[in-house]
């Protein structure tokens, strides 16, 4: 009796994703080469074919570094490599403007490409610098009003502490969490919120960066899921959480008194959790408000921004948000736009319901922010 050997099974979708791969990476390569190495700049003949060797390589390095998951070296190469190669691509094409101004105004090559090149090579490299020391900074600190109609008199005045998109990962920054929680300290917030997407990886792994989160000194400390917790068990990471002292508001709310006055938050998983087939974990918000009085203002935590159209429906007075990052790389927030309702700050989107949106405190992949500062958000309540 003779065998076949299992093959792995070829889908469309695995081939489009590939051939899409493939042809994104080749693009983001190809467009800066041809802005540094133009042949109209007739660079000695040796440097133009090292070059194209260089970013052949780089592009290909790239893509089989990706497919490492597991290995957190391979994801810092790769990463920085996606960053470097996205702000070499869009200031290549900004550059391009340059270009052909230069042209129209009578400058020939090969001064107009090597000119061209070399203000290129220094906008990437400056940009990338920029981009590095912002993402590794410790987040800036952003102070926001917010006036709830319905907040009773008596806790005017509240002080909330917004931390989200952390992402610790395969850049160890235990000494940055170290700093980034003892800034939030300095706040003397009464309530500290982490919106959600903690980190890439689980709990276990990344358990150096997490902890310095046990020492967050304020009365109320609350945790929800973002997506990227479903990515490496969203459970192990609310347990982790409690472990070191933060309420996880996991389809529930907690209520703050003070007197006879009321307020709620409460807080929903991701909306990814739905189809992540992590047991007992889906987006509920009628079970998140389970209980409350129609009369109780509620600060909704909910990572996704898309979420507002829920808190709305459901009369909620403040949703607090991350997931966007602000971008983090200009001008990839236009693409955000497309996905999400807000990028960044606060915005209103009923008579009563509000929502803010965090852009962050760390930053996911690339370890780079060009224009959309990481921060630390203290928000205080008002009442009318």
């Amino acid at each position: 009796m003779t065998t076949t050997a299992t093959r792995p099974r070829i889908t469309v979708r695995r081939v489009v994703f590939t051939l899409v791969l493939l042809s994104v990476t080749t693009l983001l390569f190809w467009v800066p080469f041809e802005g540094l190495f133009a042949a109209g700049a007739e660079w000695p003949d040796p440097v133009r074919p090292i070059a194209a060797v260089i970013f052949a390589a780089g592009a290909i390095s790239m893509i089989v570094l990706f497919t490492q998951r597991t290995s957190d070296r391979a994801a810092r190469i790769s990463q920085f490599l996606l960053g470097f190669v996205w702000i070499a691509f869009v200031w290549t094409l900004l550059t391009d403007v340059v270009r052909l101004a230069l042209a129209l105004g009578g400058v020939e090559n090969p001064f107009r490409s090597r000119f061209i090149a070399v203000l290129l090579a220094v906008l990437i490299v400056t940009i990338t610098a920029y981009g590095v020391y912002e993402a590794m900074r410790v987040p800036r600190i952003k102070r926001q009003d917010v006036t709830i109609p319905r907040l009773d008199p008596a806790f005017d005045g509240l002080t909330v502490a917004v931390i989200t998109d952390t992402h610790y990962g395969a850049i160890n920054r235990a000494k940055w969490s170290r700093g980034m929680v003892d800034a939030v300290n300095e706040l003397n917030a009464d309530v500290a919120v982490h919106v959600g997407d903690i980190a890439d990886g689980t709990a276990e792994q990344r358990l150096e960066q997490a902890t310095p989160l046990g020492d967050v000194n304020t009365k109320h400390r609350f945790y929800i899921t973002g997506n990227h917790e479903y990515y490496s068990n969203a459970q192990g990471w609310i347990d982790l959480m409690t472990r070191l002292g933060w309420k996880a508001l996991h389809n529930e709310h907690a209520v703050l008194e003070r007197g006879d006055a009321r307020l709620v938050f409460a807080g929903i998983d991701d909306i990814t959790a739905d189809h992540s087939g992590e047991p007992g974990h889906a987006a509920d918000l009628t079970l998140a408000l389970n209980g409350t009085q129609g009369s109780d203002p509620v600060v909704l935590l909910a990572h996704q921004p898309s979420e507002i159209k829920k808190a709305v429906d459901a009369g909620v007075d403040l949703q607090l948000s991350g997931h966007t990052h602000g971008g983090q790389i200009w001008p990839f927030h236009y693409l955000v736009r497309l996905q999400q309702p807000v990028v960044a700050g606060l915005s209103r989107h009923s008579d009563r319901t509000q929502l803010y949106t965090s852009r962050g405190a760390g930053f996911w992949g690339p370890p780079m922010r060009v224009f959309a500062p990481s921060e630390i958000t203290l928000l205080t309540l008002k009442a009318s």
